[in-house]
This record gives C-alpha cells, sequence and structure tokens, in this order.
C-alpha cells in the first residue's frame, strides 16, 4: 500500500511540474514576446550549451512536429527549420539568425545521432581473414608501427610486439569488431611518431624518453607496462559507451560546427590513448591486474570533464604537439 501511494503522489507530482512548467513558459512568451528556441539562440552562445538546450527543447514539446525534428535526415533539416519558423508564427525575415543558429544545432544533433549509428555498424561488423580490405588495414597497422621491422608471416608470434595476445589478431577484435581495427589505424597512421612512442612506452615504460623526468620527479619505481594494442581495442569500447550514452554530446557539440564525423571519433580516440597512457603512469598500478580499476577512474575522471557544457577535450587534433611538450 505504501508503494502505491508513494507512486501516486509521484505522478501527481510529475504532472503538476509538467503543467507549472508549461504555464511558466506561456507567461515568459507573453512577457518577452519571443518563444523559448528564440530566448535560447539568442541569450546562448555557440557550442553544447546552445545545441544540449535546442534539443532538450524540441524533445520535451507537446507538438509532434517538434519532438520528431531532432532525428530527421540531414537533406530535410532546411524544410524542418522552416516548419519549426512557421509553428512557432516567427517571421524569418524578422529572425533571420535564428534560423541559421537553428539550423547549426540540428546539424550537430542529428550528426551525432548518425555518428552513433556508423560506430555501430563498424563495431557489429567482424573482422574476416577472407576480406582483402580487412587485412590490408591490419597489415597497414603493423607496417606503421614497425616499419623497420617486416612481418615474417601474416600469423606469427610478432603480432605481440605490438600489443597483441597472440598469433593471429584477428581474434582480439571480436568484442569491438571493425571499429577498433579503424581507430588503431588511425592512430598509427596519423599520428605514427606518438603511436611508435606510446607502443615503446607500453612495453619499456621505465625507459621512455619523453617521461624520463616525469619517472624521476614521482619517484616511480614499479613502470608496469601493458599490451597497446589490446588496450587500444578497450579504450575504444570506453569512446563507444562515451558516445551511445551521450557523455560526448558535450565535447562534439563543442569541437564540430555542424555535424560530427566518425573523423571526430577517430581524432578524439588518439587523445584518450595519450591521455590513459599518462594516466596509467600517474597511477602507477603494482601489476596488470590493476587495469580495470585504472580504466574505470580514468572514465570517472572523463565523464566529470564531459559535465562542463565547455568543455572540448581536444580542440583541435594535435596529439604529437601534446605530448611532446609534456
Amino acid at each position: 500500500a505504501s508503494s502505491f501511494v508513494r507512486m501516486f503522489v509521484q505522478v501527481c507530482l510529475y504532472f503538476y511540474c509538467k503543467c507549472l512548467w508549461r504555464c511558466l513558459k506561456f507567461v515568459v512568451r507573453k512577457l518577452t514576446g519571443q518563444c523559448e528556441l528564440q530566448r535560447i539562440c539568442y541569450n546562448t552562445k555557440p557550442g553544447a550549451a546552445r545545441t544540449m538546450k535546442i534539443e532538450a527543447s524540441l524533445k520535451g514539446s507537446k507538438s509532434k512536429r517538434l519532438q520528431t525534428s531532432v532525428s530527421v535526415h540531414p537533406d530535410a533539416i532546411e524544410k524542418t527549420i522552416d516548419d519549426i519558423m512557421e509553428l512557432k508564427r516567427i517571421n524569418p525575415d524578422i529572425n533571420p539568425q535564428l534560423g541559421v543558429s537553428l539550423q547549426a544545432c540540428l546539424l550537430q544533433i542529428v550528426g551525432y545521432r548518425n555518428l552513433i549509428a556508423e560506430v555501430e555498424k563498424l563495431r557489429r561488423e567482424m573482422y574476416d581473414s577472407e576480406n582483402l580490405q580487412h587485412e590490408e588495414m591490419l597489415l597497414k597497422l603493423w607496417k606503421c608501427l614497425k616499419p623497420n621491422s617486416p612481418l615474417k608471416a601474416r600469423i606469427s608470434k610478432q603480432w605481440c610486439e605490438i600489443g597483441f595476445q597472440g598469433d593471429d589478431p584477428k581474434t582480439d577484435f571480436r568484442g569491438m569488431g571493425l571499429l577498433g581495427l579503424y581507430n588503431l589505424v588511425y592512430f598509427a597512421e596519423w599520428d605514427t611518431e606518438i603511436a611508435q612512442q606510446v607502443l615503446s612506452d607500453s612495453l619499456q615504460p621505465k625507459y621512455s624518453q619523453f617521461s624520463k623526468a616525469e619517472w624521476e620527479k614521482k619517484k616511480l619505481d614499479k613502470a608496469i607496462g601493458y599490451s597497446f594494442a589490446i588496450v587500444g581495442i578497450n579504450i575504444t569500447d570506453l569512446a563507444y559507451n562515451l558516445l551511445v550514452s551521450g557523455a560526448l554530446k558535450t565535447h562534439f557539440y563543442n569541437v564540430a560546427p555542424e555535424a560530427p564525423t566518425l573523423t571526430h571519433f577517430q581524432q578524439m580516440f588518439c587523445y584518450l590513448m595519450h591521455e590513459f597512457h599518462k594516466f596509467w603512469i600517474e597511477e602507477d598500478p603494482l601489476d596488470i591486474m590493476e587495469f580495470n580499476r585504472v580504466r574505470e577512474k580514468f572514465h570517472k575522471r572523463l565523464l566529470k570533464q564531459l559535465q562542463n557544457p565547455e568543455m572540448a577535450l581536444c580542440p583541435h587534433f594535435a596529439a604529437s604537439e601534446s605530448l611532446t611538450n609534456m
């Protein structure tokens, strides 16, 4: 009986607050002469703060047309803006900037949804050793990371040198599918010097050249290494979960002026790889069995950072510069 009463009170409070909120919005519109969308666009600077407010306003609207505007096809955004202006009785000639601002926000909102779909598709596609494109990408990863050490055979113990678990890397991609491979190849190809440095440090972290001063300063002595490729796949999983949960909206809405793309996601992955590397060294774990603890702590730190609407994890892709100047 008590649970029923509690549920009844919660339902009543919900409808009371919902009605109160709609009444408040009505009063504010009458006083200002502006709808909620206008107030957000005129009073909030571009970026995550504005886009997330616009997204919440559209989703929370009583109009079905406004609710569905956040999930339209990118080609339909201009028509959707016209519909919104008409529904809200806003004259586009008097408010030309509003349409521009709404379009930028919708491009980001719709783009984020499409990016999730694109990333999910890659995650679900399993590595196929019979697929020539998959095999070429895998060999490219080796060449970028170990340019001076030719791979003696496709199936070889050499793969352990870049952090795979066995002599055939395809088995390690099961959890993240092609997404894990795409991210590792992007890091190795577009930020080769740093990827090679992080790989070297993961094998012998205590002898790292760029962090030698860090070791002396912190008086660290254990310097536990980790498997580069396996950690890359694990960080891909972390990035994927941040994306799907919506936590990365803050970052992407701040760095992508329009629709965030797979390249934005991969750049962010590169950032996470070298940030996790630094974090691992700072945590100075006793052994590799502490990996999950360190990863979870790193994850929580990221979530806290992303709660700030001004946050951009990597405003521009400068991983090399960032690491060199550590």
